[in-house]
């Protein structure tokens, strides 16, 4: 019977995912401790392009180990458009935070989080965008062996 790695004697790892869209960014946080996963907020984005200062002071206070983007493929797994977008978002991400930066299927990932979470007014712009970044962090959590390269 081949080794199974032991997850218990791994370090630690903190993780924030984000969510990438045109408008808003949500944002996730997560360890592998408990292997839990909670929403945080959502960044505002201009085209895709968030202000960065922004989004590096929440890098600097989480200190994660990694960082994850959700990769928007179509319901067939093919890539569209959009995946192009979140690609060069992962890889500015990577280029400006210095971690490292690894891609994860998020198809329905938002219908998902629409039907779990009730709209607020109240809410930093959409609760919806920041978990659809906790069910990409969740998934990576389950199975960390699906991370794709930006």
């Amino acid at each position: 019977m081949p080794d199974t790695p032991d997850r218990s004697s791994a370090p630690p790892v903190t993780v924030l995912a984000f969510d990438f869209g045109a408008r808003n960014i949500g944002l996730a946080v997560g360890q592998t401790i408990t292997h839990s996963a909670n929403p945080l907020l959502v960044l505002r984005a201009k085209d895709g392009r968030p202000d960065w200062p922004e989004v590096l002071k929440h890098i600097d206070t989480w200190r994660p180990d990694l960082l994850l983007v959700g990769l928007p493929l179509n319901i067939d797994g093919t890539e569209s458009e959009f995946c192009r977008r979140a690609r060069k978002f992962g890889r500015r991400l990577q280029a400006r935070s210095g971690l490292a930066v690894a891609m994860v299927d998020e198809r329905l990932s938002t219908r998902e989080a629409k039907s779990t979470v009730p709209t607020s007014k109240n809410y930093r712009h959409s609760p919806v965008d920041a978990a659809a970044a906790c069910f990409i962090l969740q998934t990576w959590l389950r199975q960390p062996e699906i991370a794709l390269k930006p």
